[in-house]
């Protein structure tokens, strides 16, 4: 395969673990054991062999639903051993061979999808306080590690010769950037000139250094160490909120309509226009009876409107990032009618009221994690409030994650008018990955505007009111609406794509950064420039030679 012609075929993000190649989940009481054995034949796409336990998207994608499994079937899980089903070997990171022959937008897109789902580990962790062992028994290098530092807690095998390592910049030419400098220096805080030793040896630490220099947090003999391994998993079950006796629910495969030009959910629906690079994504409110009360959750299960949206958005954003790199726009409208917005804004009320019930909890971050995926998307997202919009609550989020927000005006059909209609849901339950709301961030936490917009919940604001709270980017009448968007849209299909997603990745995260922010500015940085130079991928290249014997030739500018 070349740069141009690899990868031609969609990708489908559903998985079963009957399915699985590379991951097997078993649970036991309340600990859960995720073993990576990966399958070297396996590949999500051909021209490579996934040997050393090596990961493409393929392994990710199964990770991710396997987790999704833990935390919505296995409710009792309290604690997850990730550990490996080979001999002597962890995880030895991304597949090279399949960065080689890969597009820049394929490795893009992989590296994104591996660094949402670690984020996920701890996003779990810090709201339901299901904790992660990392049970390293074998080498572990590079993504593998990064998978570890993504867990809790990480134990070593004291074997003399496992060891820790992120070994690309002496063997790659690259960066450890799925979020492996950055969890060594915020999360465990590895002293930096430590860190440096650390990232610039191909061997890597082993034994009590590893310890001493906080890159793991415990050690075992070979001996000991299942035993180990078993007792410290039990241990840190005992800070985790999730119910003991509890039962799960199923979660169903995801229901889908294909054509050439778009998906079709129960609640969602996407339709591609391709000369204009657009993609509008209708999210729908729930119709008919909703539950009113937890038997009422537990009875619909992932059926229960909250959580099917979460579910059906998600794998709606994960195709079209994947599979429709042309289409740069994302157009985010809702459907709905006054009852509709009233349904939407009663499960956010009964959300609120049982948010520490196990079921509701995993759905709200359900919710999250799938916004947050618009949030760290390069596309342009402009929200469309028009005349049959839904804008409440919850779906309001749509509005306040978009670049910008464009509410239609009629003041001369009141009763046709859109409405936008904040609930509790929309001041704190959703945080974007720096952790503030989107209101926060629109709003830069200043205390007048962010008061007036507490203020106006549960009130139906028109186009006036909305402008008047800054909850909106502009309010066009009927007659300019038609113009104003289409210029809009046209504007933005003839700008760079590039200087587009840099922009936006900046405006969306102004003011706060975090762990993760970082995570993701550091990871374009690397994508978008290391990753591009030729002293990766050059014909001599770091990562073009890599496995043929063959040295690297390196422009020695520093530039």
């Amino acid at each position: 395969m070349t740069e141009s012609t690899a990868h031609p075929a969609r990708v489908d993000y559903r998985v079963e673990p009957s399915q699985y190649r590379h991951w097997k989940l078993a649970v036991e009481g309340n600990v859960a054991r995720l073993t990576l054995d990966i399958a070297e034949d396996g590949g999500i796409r051909p021209g490579y062999k996934l040997k050393l336990n090596s990961y493409d998207l393929g392994v990710d994608i199964e990770l991710h639903d396997a987790i999704n499994r833990i935390r919505f079937e296995h409710p009792q899980v309290k604690s997850v051993i990730v550990t490996s089903g080979k001999d002597r070997i962890f995880c030895s990171g991304a597949n090279i061979f399949m960065l080689g022959v890969s597009s820049h937008a394929w490795k893009v897109n992989f590296c994104k999808f591996t660094n949402e789902t670690r984020n996920g580990l701890e996003d779990t962790s810090k709201h339901s306080g299901l904790k992660f062992l990392a049970a390293v028994n074998g080498a572990c290098a590079g993504g593998g590690y990064e998978l570890a530092l993504a867990c809790d807690e990480i134990l070593l095998v004291d074997d003399r010769s496992s060891s820790v390592s992120l070994p690309e910049v002496p063997l790659l030419g690259v960066l450890p950037g799925t979020g492996g400098l950055t969890r060594v220096t915020d999360k465990r805080h590895v002293r930096h000139d430590l860190a440096d030793i650390f990232c610039t040896s191909v061997e890597g630490v082993r034994g009590q250094r590893a310890v001493d220099w906080r890159l793991v947090d415990a050690i075992a003999k070979p001996a000991q160490f299942a035993a180990a391994v078993q007792e410290r998993a039990a241990k840190m079950g005992d800070e985790a909120k999730r119910p003991a006796n509890a039962k799960g629910i199923a979660l169903p495969r995801i229901e889908r309509e294909d054509s050439a030009d778009g998906i079709r959910y129960e609640h969602v629906d996407v339709q591609i226009d391709r000369s204009r690079r657009t993609a509008t994504l209708t999210v729908k409110a729930p119709a008919g009876a909703q539950p009113t009360d937890i038997a009422g959750i537990e009875a619909a299960a992932a059926a229960w409107w909250p959580l099917a949206v979460a579910r059906q958005l998600d794998d709606a954003i994960l195709n079209l990032r994947t599979n429709e790199l042309d289409v740069g726009t994302w157009l985010l409208k809702t459907e709905g009618d006054e009852a509709g917005a009233q349904a939407v804004l009663a499960n956010d009320a009964l959300m609120l009221a049982h948010q520490d019930h196990w079921l509701v909890r995993e759905t709200l971050g359900a919710l999250r994690r799938t916004l947050a995926r618009l949030d760290v998307s390069s596309r342009s997202l402009f929200a469309l409030i028009e005349a049959g919009s839904c804008f409440a609550g919850t779906l309001a989020e749509l509005a306040f994650a978009a670049d910008r927000a464009y509410m239609l005006a009629l003041p001369d059909e009141p009763e046709r008018a859109p409405r936008i209609t904040l609930s509790e849901m929309n001041f704190g339950y959703f945080p974007l990955v720096n952790d503030q709301t989107r209101l926060q961030r629109r709003f830069y936490e200043e205390a007048a505007p962010m008061e007036a917009a507490r203020g106006a919940i549960g009130k139906a604001l028109d186009a006036d009111a909305a402008v008047a709270l800054g909850l909106v980017t502009a309010a066009p009448d009927d007659i300019d609406w038609d113009d104003e968007i289409r210029i809009a849209i046209e504007e933005r299909a003839a700008m760079s794509p590039d200087a587009l997603t840099g922009l936006e990745a900046n405006l969306r995260f102004a003011s706060k950064e975090n762990m993760i922010t970082r995570v993701f500015g550091r990871l374009s940085a690397w994508q978008n420039w290391i990753f591009n130079r030729p002293n990766a991928v050059g014909e001599k290249g770091a990562l073009k030679v890599y496995g043929t014997g063959q040295k690297a030739g390196f422009d020695l500018n520093r530039v």
